[in-house]
């Protein structure tokens, strides 16, 4: 029986691997080593302590060619720059790539918890949300209620310049109304749809409750200079345009008892208004539902039966009302619970750890966490910030836009924070396919190639370029695994010479499962042919006389084989 009842006992390697898959996008050995000695409790408080960014702020050290300035910390700017030598897109990579590397740098709950947030209150960064500036805006205030109140992030939300622009309430006006935030307010970010009852008239809402909703966020407005800041978060946001908001009161279906909702006339009634418009509709048990469903989709299984829906998801929901809309502390419950690590159930058919298909960003992360690939360092100091690109500036650009934002992560189904549709990522609505949709024959290639990128320092996802004199070439990723180097480290595996050592322990830190007998030989083949004794005396030539191609060659292809397994695609 499901239950949500704490697991207690220490967690052990299998179940801290699990725990840290889903509540973090990844982790390196020492890690899991460290959280395999503490309780879920413990676990989930230490992945839930504050973070600081690594790199502070985005920075961009292109020279624009009308005033002969450095664009600089742009985002900060009282007064943005009118042009963008380099286009909205570059800015918008260079802040996609900061949010990055600072998940990359910390193992955080925040992290995985901030993207919930923008499956949930979904915009695309690169298809008519503004300036890039609005998209860091509201990475910023995603990332701030990432441990606070859901509720309340619905009610700032609204004001994001980047949300007002996305779905148009930019143009919603009491004399032309547009109801399509109104519409994706309801059917997507909050209660949901429910059954179909009749034409335009579902369970939760009609669309007469949407032409209200409309009216209550009629008048609210980008501002283009960004000088209007939330008090509670400080963050820039829209304003209230009071001569074009609807100041008349809205009446709401028998879905919401009749309800009314008081116009405002002033800048701050209309703040009311929308704060008790949005009490409303989380006042409503269907929607505290629709999020532990989404919650418990994300984090844990893409389907479930009567019973979790009575034992976890209704618990959850009614802890969430309980908790004012607190998403951190009801995740806190299901990722301590015995149901979440397995504990509950015997049933071997509805597997929860292993149960799941990375997504590409988790993929992606996993990889470079795993194997401690060096990433060039993007910072620029505030206090003294460069002219020019230095060259990790340079390399790390290079490799997270043109490789990573450009190449793998649209080859892999996923372009970070610009979902094909308002909806979000497929993988995380629609069903019945779910998280299978992250791996299918459209995005095989991207996965497979990945780990051939990194080992030969080219992009093969991309495949082979033709520059303007016909010369055919791999573009460089600036950035190289050498898989030597990475067993010859005394700290990734204990003993290199024995090779049922060495890949017991690469599948430790890899999977999610242990190997069984006739997938431990699988991989030992590709180390030892048909005599077990030949990677012994392989890595022995190496290390007294430094020849490493015998052990590099079989090395590329056990690491190419490890993660282009089929475990290696589980979580």
């Amino acid at each position: 029986m499901p239950s949500l009842s704490p697991s207690n006992s220490i967690l052990g390697l299998r179940k801290a691997k699990h725990l840290l898959r889903r509540a973090c996008f990844h982790y390196d050995r020492p890690t899991v080593e460290y959280f395999s000695t503490l309780t879920p409790l413990q676990a989930v408080e230490q992945l839930s302590l504050s973070t600081s960014n690594f790199w502070q702020d985005p920075y961009d050290s292109s020279i624009n060619p009308q005033d002969g300035l450095t664009d600089g910390f742009w985002i900060h700017s009282g007064n943005p720059p009118s042009y963008y030598p380099y286009g909205q897109n570059r800015k918008r990579g260079i802040i996609s790539g900061w949010w990055w590397y600072n998940m990359l740098k910390q193992n955080s709950l925040k992290h995985k918890l901030m993207f919930f947030l923008h499956t949930c209150f979904t915009i695309s960064k690169d298809d008519g949300s503004g300036k890039s500036a609005y998209y860091y805006d509201y990475l910023q205030l995603i990332k701030f209620y990432s441990n606070g109140s859901l509720k309340t992030l619905a009610k700032k939300i609204t004001f994001d310049n980047a949300m007002l622009l996305y779905l148009d309430n930019n143009t919603n006006n009491r004399n032309n109304p547009n109801e399509n935030y109104a519409r994706e307010f309801l059917e997507l970010f909050t209660i949901l749809k429910g059954p179909q009852i009749g034409e335009g008239d579902y369970t939760n809402y009609t669309e007469h409750d949407i032409q209200q909703t409309a009216r209550v966020f009629s008048g609210i407005k980008t501002k283009p200079l960004r000088d209007t800041i939330d008090i509670d978060t400080g963050i820039p946001m829209g304003y209230v345009n009071v001569n074009q908001h609807d100041s008349d009161s809205k009446i709401f279906s028998a879905a919401f008892n009749y309800q009314t909702i008081q116009g405002g006339s002033t800048e701050s009634g209309v703040v009311q208004e929308v704060d008790d418009f949005v009490e409303m509709i989380f006042s409503n048990p269907e929607t505290a539902k629709s999020y532990c469903r989404k919650l418990y989709r994300f984090f844990v299984r893409r389907e479930w039966g009567d019973d979790v829906e009575n034992d976890i998801i209704n618990p959850l929901s009614e802890q969430l009302i309980d908790l004012d809309y607190n998403l951190h502390s009801v995740l806190k419950t299901l990722l301590t619970s015995q149901h979440f690590y397995d504990e509950d159930n015997s049933d071997t058919t509805n597997e929860i750890i292993g149960g799941m298909i990375k997504s590409p960003i988790q993929f992606l992360t996993e990889i470079i966490s795993f194997l401690n690939i060096d990433i060039p360092n993007p910072e620029a100091s505030s206090d003294n910030p460069p002219t020019t690109w230095n060259t990790d500036q340079e390399d790390f650009y290079h490799f997270y836009w043109k490789f990573c934002h450009n190449t793998f992560f649209p080859g892999s189904g996923m372009n970070i924070f610009s979902p094909d549709s308002v909806a979000g990522y497929p993988a995380n609505y629609q069903g019945p396919n779910y998280d299978r949709a992250w791996f299918s024959s459209n995005t095989i290639v991207a996965r497979y190639k990945t780990i051939e990128s990194f080992i030969s320092g080219k992009n093969k996802i991309l495949g082979i370029l033709t520059n303007a004199n016909g010369v055919q070439y791999y573009q460089n990723i600036r950035v190289q695994f050498n898989t030597v180097d990475f067993v010859a480290n005394s700290q990734n595996i204990s003993d290199p010479y024995n090779s049922i050592t060495l890949v017991t322990e690469l599948s430790q830190l890899f999977y999610c499962e242990t190997l069984s007998p006739e997938r431990l030989d699988y991989f030992l083949q590709t180390l030892n042919d048909l005599d077990p004794g030949y990677w012994s005396g392989a890595w022995s030539d190496y290390i007294i006389n430094g020849n490493d191609v015998q052990v590099k060659t079989r090395l590329d292809a056990l690491f190419t084989k490890f993660i282009n397994a089929a475990e290696f695609q589980l979580m």
